[in-house]
């Protein structure tokens, strides 16, 4: 049942067995898996419709430096759905190496392991709508040719895949299994303002829930997850002091710390050699019809040998915002530039406003260029913006054999990067957030040598040439800050609550029913994008709640799977 939170009665509490704050990629997944298991479900959605605008406003808030990071209304969205109604269905798990404990990478290592983990993803796979659980080119692609022709490297892989879902809007897509569900109950509109807890501060009292029209209730569980993403979670429990004065969770000061995003950015230019049909730069369609593409990733043990951080490197096309590539297509991105979301928007304007000189080169090439310019149109609006699965990104052809890398890593977790709130107050009461977000030397570091690695594999094999300017690197990977929606690590799981919020079930170390769900539980961030792992850690966290909640229910499933 889904109904709107102003239709609550004033000052009233609503019961539920389990109530989760956030209806997104973690929330909708974990109720309807805890649908059916002789308990009742609360859902909490702030956006009373997708991408609601009025309720997108109460993210507004500051950052220490926005050509660092963006600003915190962006890459979220509130609405049924969350910010899946905007992702790009990239998916692929986190790696086994990514759950250790690494002496080089300070403050690694999950309290769970990729095994425990992994038939979880198998599940989350379903729900995002990407394919069978097949990340290795080998199997997933079993006829296609290898990314490169002759490549072969024990230290560099290319046999790992990304898959796309839809992508799937969570919201549009369950919305009618939520509405039929006896045991679920959704209530949009429903912005939870505080977490209180009861005089000893190791329980959930109840929670504060107000609309933007002024009704206010309460809700009573006998569990509570919050799963608002990685920034709004952290902004909750720390706005939340009336029994714990430094915030819920928050005793020793972690709550907040450990903010991590990814290091990302185009760099250098690989150059392969040969013909054309040597390498493989687009999307394979896999035997279950879904897009797949390769990317480049240094071995685990390379990793453990050399102490990097993790990484990985797609084939890209040369810098976009410089007409010198006699591009129509990409030329055409950059006259549109305006009219394109504002993640990839932002990435088509250099540091410099672009001259009028410039401008015209592009418009040039796009007179130019017609054939290659309205085959893409058509390709674009028949496979992306007219089909239900999507064309995942723009992929052209490339005569030249030349491609920039663009690469994506994991940072160190920084206790001093960090989500804080600030003084001010939005329209319902709760402080506004302030992101410091930081990066260190020894990310720009590892991916230096990540990338001198892969150079003297292509050469060695013969297979082509990559040149980087190292002095160039940490500007070519902090142009645009931050990379996207990766929000990660703000209460991160461990053993310890001195350096960890919540533990290997996700609940949060002082608080016996409370949990956290999404990646703000994440202690490291890896190479991948996140939402396959949070959907997997929602699954996840269904089970351990059914444990709890219903131990007699939970063992007879388990003898009866």
């Amino acid at each position: 049942m889904i109904e709107n939170a102003n239709a609550v009665p004033r000052g009233t509490t609503v019961q539920a067995d389990v109530c989760i704050v956030g209806a997104g990629a973690a929330g909708i997944p974990l109720a309807l898996s805890l649908s059916g298991k002789g308990m009742s479900v609360l859902l909490l959605e702030a956006g009373e419709r997708t991408q609601d605008p009025k309720a997108q406003a109460h993210y507004e808030g500051e950052v220490a430096d926005e050509r660092m990071h963006s600003p915190v209304h962006r890459y979220r969205l509130r609405g049924l759905g969350g910010s899946t109604s905007l992702w790009g269905g990239r998916c692929m798990p986190y790696d086994p190496i990514d759950f250790e404990e690494r002496a080089w990478v300070p403050h690694s290592g999950w309290p769970i392991s990729y095994e425990g983990l992994l038939p979880y993803y198998a599940r989350a796979n379903t729900w995002a709508e990407a394919g069978v659980f097949s990340y290795d080119a080998r199997q997933a692609l079993p006829d296609a040719p290898p990314m490169f022709a002759g490549f072969e490297s024990p230290i560099v892989r290319t046999d790992g895949l990304e898959r796309f879902s839809c992508p799937t809007d969570f919201g549009r897509r369950y919305r009618r299994r939520l509405e039929v569900a006896p045991d679920v109950r959704v209530l949009t509109g429903a912005h939870c303002t505080g977490v209180r807890l009861d005089a000893a501060g190791a329980q959930v009292r109840a929670l504060d829930v107000a609309t933007i029209a002024g009704n206010r209730f309460h809700v009573n569980a006998r569990a509570v997850v919050l799963a608002g993403g990685g920034l709004e979670t952290a902004r909750l429990l720390l706005h939340s002091t009336d029994v714990a004065p430094q915030g819920v969770g928050n005793q020793f000061d972690v709550v907040g710390r450990y903010y991590q995003c990814h290091i990302a950015g185009n760099v250098g230019t690989l150059t392969i050699h040969g013909p054309t049909k040597n390498v493989r730069h687009g999307y394979e369609v896999a035997p279950d019809g879904v897009y797949c593409r390769r990317r480049m990733s240094i071995d685990a043990a390379v990793q453990r040998k050399h102490g990097l951080l993790n990484a990985v490197a797609r084939l890209h096309f040369p810098k976009i915002t410089d007409p010198s590539h006699r591009s129509g297509v990409l030329s055409g991105l950059v006259l549109a530039r305006n009219l394109i979301s504002y993640e990839y928007g932002k990435r088509l304007r250099d540091s410099q406003p672009a001259s009028a000189g410039t401008m015209a080169q592009h418009l040039l090439n796009v007179v130019r260029d017609p054939f290659d310019t309205a085959g893409f149109l058509t390709h674009w609006l028949r496979k992306r913006t007219f089909a239900t699965r999507k064309f995942p990104s723009v992929i052209l052809s490339n005569r030249t054999n030349r491609f920039s890398l663009e690469v994506q890593g994991e940072q160190q977790p920084l206790a001093s990067s960090r989500v804080q709130l600030t003084r001010e107050a939005d329209a319902l009461g709760m402080r506004k957030l302030k992101v410091d977000w930081r990066y260190c030397a020894a990310d720009i570091e590892s991916v230096a040598r990540t990338l001198d690695l892969l150079a003297g594999e292509m050469e060695r094999t013969g297979v082509g040439r990559f040149e980087y300017d190292r002095d160039e690197l940490e500007g070519d990977l902090m142009r645009y800050g931050a990379y996207g929606g990766h929000h990660i690590g703000t209460t991160r799981m461990g053993t310890q609550p001195r350096t960890s919020v919540v533990d290997a079930d996700c609940k949060v170390h002082s608080v016996s029913n409370l949990y956290v769900a999404g990646s703000a539980v994440f202690p490291t961030s890896s190479q991948a994008n996140p939402t396959l792992t949070i959907v997997a850690l929602a699954l996840r966290l269904a089970d351990r709640l059914t444990q709890r909640l219903q131990p007699r229910r939970a063992a007879a499933e388990e003898v009866f799977a």
